[in-house]
């Protein structure tokens, strides 16, 4: 959003000077550059004629073109994993490389929202940047800063790195702008210094870096993050942590795909002809943008973002099916690897048995299933009678050995699975939920243009063991002997006057659930001995329109909740309504509650029998605004574990910080908005938007949430854990024009392949995930970590 801003693609600072020296007058009357460089250099870069470029490389050359930052794009650092900034950096560094034969030495992150510590450290001084500059830090920590002069400091954004990752940083006195007086840009009034006690030169970040490293003095340590932003009074900048979580979700799928995608790539040889994971690469970097997985662009530019990690997937997909036509079919095609090398190993390719009769599902056509977040799966809903066979394959893109259910959508009951051996392994059916075949309907037509052309009826669900950097195959059919088995299903309703206790769970983890009220109370290990209470509930913050405020006596600024800022009116959420009915499903792998928490959040929990943590999907929307009220929608965990205000957020889904409720380590907090001035990013959270340690204080227990796209968390009063999902507001936008309920900027949820459905919002929604896990000691993080793992 910035207005004045020198780079979106990769960031340039132009200057005329001399290469023979750093430290010389500036010329005005160079003309080298008549204004500023405000696109994509990269898009543009390759438009231009090669007598432009022969002239660029020249300005390069002399000094008087200097690239800073060098990313694709100026990245956000609250949604983001670690590894999309990583890749994102990656590409544009080695673009300028290629192009240029220079490294960047200058971070530039000056309109990013708020800053990570990973930022300073792993994307800072680990890049082989020598310092790191940017523009938005809290009004109360810069005010103090300013008065202190210790606007730049030395950070050390990792614990354990310490000093030998410790960055040169600082923040600009007027966000991303000089100085009043100092702008010195064509048709600026500003007057020229003439100081006999002044040397003042149009500088680069370099020259000024250089500078300051010559003067040998030392600087202020600066430890943990700049989270949470806010610049001005009740505008806390933690509205966009859940912003578009449609869009944080599918950026997220996408890095875990393209992770598989480049290593099958690499696996079957790499062919410039095509197809290639390139085109996917290049849209994940974009979508990192701090408008972009932040949720803060406008609809028609969040739309583009998706369009184009759709188009890059497609391609991607098409390499993904050939590499493993390669790794799986028995006779090996021209032009496919026979011996995969990892390092200086082979991977060793087990082969399925041949099998006749393929369906035309995952067979030989080697077909994918993107869109089973919605239900849909056209390969695997095929009829199975008549002798037909289909074939799964899991692929592994991680290093380590992985166990886990696998779920597939499937028209009949009448099924087995059989691993690559022969073996029959244990399933599951379940019958599909009336909320999912609605939101696979809808979804499904508008990816694909028409209704569905069949209906499942049951999710297939077995256990897959596949290997590191490997795959898996498992054969599904009408079975010779024994079938899936059928889950149980049993109708709770909460009636209030029951006593009686629901115990939930296949295996040593259990849910207890109260009968009378249909909520959860404890969570039980019985291998660790682990009995914990705990309850969860959903609500919303109504949001403040600003209007209140304003007309009140606070004209200086008219502040909405919307995209950017969180500012809910009042403290105290609102309930849902009403008794909580539920559904318990049980088999042999795991059990599923299923409950129908109002008319418009819908959540299943899922405990499975080899697994020490619960799984959590809901469904949220379409939010109802007719009542004129935005809303901002929130579920709590309420336990018994003391922790004395403190809880932990992961950063950028790497290390984890200490949180303190209404504390800040740099600075005397004026506590001016209790709830939206407590959440912090959770690059590892999502959905529920709380990847947190419940930590306890003398009782042994520790708790971690951990989601599936960036979001939001936060420790409310008493023993409350508090975790943002996604907001529909109900007025005109808080920063930039931006947040209009009508762009439904927090309701594009179902990613369905990339597709935004457009049109009246009447039909939309948005789902997630997260996992939750209690334990004694140390393992409390678990649930969180695995959630985090892409690929």
């Amino acid at each position: 959003m910035a207005i004045r801003r020198l780079s979106l693609l990769i960031s340039v600072v132009i200057a005329a000077l001399c290469v023979e020296s750093k430290y010389v007058v500036y010329n005005t009357s160079q003309d080298v550059v008549q204004g500023k460089l405000n696109a994509f250099f990269q898009r543009w870069w390759r438009d231009q004629s090669e007598l432009m470029q022969i002239t660029v490389k020249q300005l390069v050359n002399t000094g008087q073109l200097e690239f800073i930052n060098g990313g694709m794009c100026m990245h956000d650092e609250a949604a983001p994993h670690y590894i999309d900034m990583v890749d994102q950096t990656t590409l544009g560094h080695r673009f300028i490389k290629e192009e240029f034969n220079v490294t960047p030495r200058i971070g530039w992150q000056i309109d990013p929202f708020g800053h990570s510590a990973v930022q300073a450290y792993l994307l800072g001084a680990e890049v082989g940047f020598d310092s790191l500059f940017f523009g938005r830090i809290d009004y109360q920590d810069l005010a103090k800063r300013q008065l202190e002069k210790s606007l730049e400091v030395v950070w050390q954004g990792s614990k354990s790195l310490g000093s030998s990752a410790q960055i040169f940083a600082g923040a600009f006195p007027r966000n991303y702008e000089p100085p009043t007086g100092f702008y010195f840009e064509i048709g600026d009034d500003s007057p020229i210094v003439q100081d006999g006690r002044v040397n003042a030169l149009y500088s680069t970040p370099t020259i000024y870096t250089d500078a300051k490293y010559a003067e040998h003095q030392s600087w202020p340590l600066k430890t943990d993050d700049y989270f949470p932003y806010a610049d001005r009074k009740n505008a806390y900048w933690t509205g966009y942590f859940t912003s578009r979580p449609g869009l944080k979700g599918y950026v997220r799928v996408m890095s875990g795909y393209y992770l598989a995608a480049r290593q099958l790539e690499f696996f079957r040889g790499r062919s410039e002809k095509g197809p290639t994971t390139d085109s996917l690469g290049d849209a994940l970097a974009i979508a990192q943008h701090h408008d972009a997985v932040s949720g803060t662009s406008k609809q028609h530019v969040a739309d583009d973002y998706a369009k184009r990690l759709f188009i890059g997937y497609k391609e991607a997909e098409e390499l993904v099916a050939a590499s493993l036509a390669c790794m799986v079919d028995s006779g090996l095609k021209s032009g496919c690897r026979n011996s995969l090398l990892i390092g200086s190993k082979k991977l060793q390719v087990v082969k399925p048995p041949p099998i006749n009769n393929l369906s035309p599902g995952l067979g030989r056509s080697k077909s994918q299933c993107p869109l089973l977040n919605i239900t849909y799966c056209p390969a695997t809903e095929v009829d199975l009678s008549q002798g037909k066979k289909l074939v799964v394959v899991v692929y592994n893109s991680l290093g380590w050995k992985r166990d886990g259910v696998v779920k597939i959508p499937v028209i009949h009951g009448n099924v087995s699975v059989q691993d690559s051996s022969g073996q029959e392994i244990e399933s599951q059916l379940l019958p599909l939920a009336n909320v999912s075949l609605g939101v696979r309907n809808f979804y499904a037509t508008a990816y694909v243009g028409k209704s569905p052309s069949a209906t499942p009826r049951y999710w297939l669900a077995f256990t897959a063991s596949v290997p590191p950097l490997g795959f898996s195959t498992y054969v599904i059919s009408t079975p010779k002997g024994a079938a899936a088995t059928f889950a149980t299903q049993t109708l709770y309703e909460s009636k209030g006057s029951e006593n009686s206790i629901i115990e939930v769970g296949p295996g040593n983890l259990k849910l207890i659930y109260s009968a009378s009220e249909g909520k959860l109370t404890q969570y039980v290990n019985t291998k660790s001995s682990l009995k914990a209470s705990i309850e969860q509930s959903y609500s919303y913050y109504s949001g403040d329109d600003g209007f209140q405020s304003y007309y009140s006596g606070d004209k200086e600024y008219f502040q909405a909740s919307g995209a950017y800022v969180f500012r809910p009116n009042g403290t105290i959420p609102i309930a849902s309504e009403g008794q909580i009915s539920f559904t318990v499903l049980r088999g042999p792998l795991f059990d599923e509650v299923h409950q129908k928490i109002n008319s418009w959040i819908h959540q299943v929990t899922r405990v499975y029998k080899e697994k020490e943590h619960v799984e959590v999907e809901f469904t949220v929307g379409p939010i109802p605004v007719d009542d004129g009220i935005g809303k901002e929608i929130v579920t709590q965990f309420t336990t018994a574990i003391k922790s004395n205000k403190t809880f932990y957020t992961d950063s950028s889904g790497r290390d984890f910080l200490q949180r303190i409720r209404d504390y800040r380590a740099d600075w005397d907090l004026q506590v001016n908005q209790p709830v939206a001035g407590n959440y912090y990013p959770v690059a590892v959270g999502g959905g529920l938007g709380v990847r947190e340690v419940l930590a306890g204080r003398g009782v042994g227990e520790r708790g971690s949430v951990g989601g599936d796209r960036g979001g939001r968390g936060s420790r409310r009063e008493g023993s409350r854990r508090e975790g943002g999902l996604g907001e529909r507001g109900s007025v005109g936008g808080d920063r930039g024009g931006r947040g209009s309920w009508r762009e439904g900027i927090s309701e594009g949820g179902v990613s369905a392949g990339g597709v935004s459905v457009g049109g009246d919002l009447g039909g939309r929604g948005f789902g997630g995930g997260f996992r939750l896990s209690i334990s004694v000691g140390g393992g409390g993080c678990r649930a969180g970590g695995a959630v985090g793992q892409v690929g």
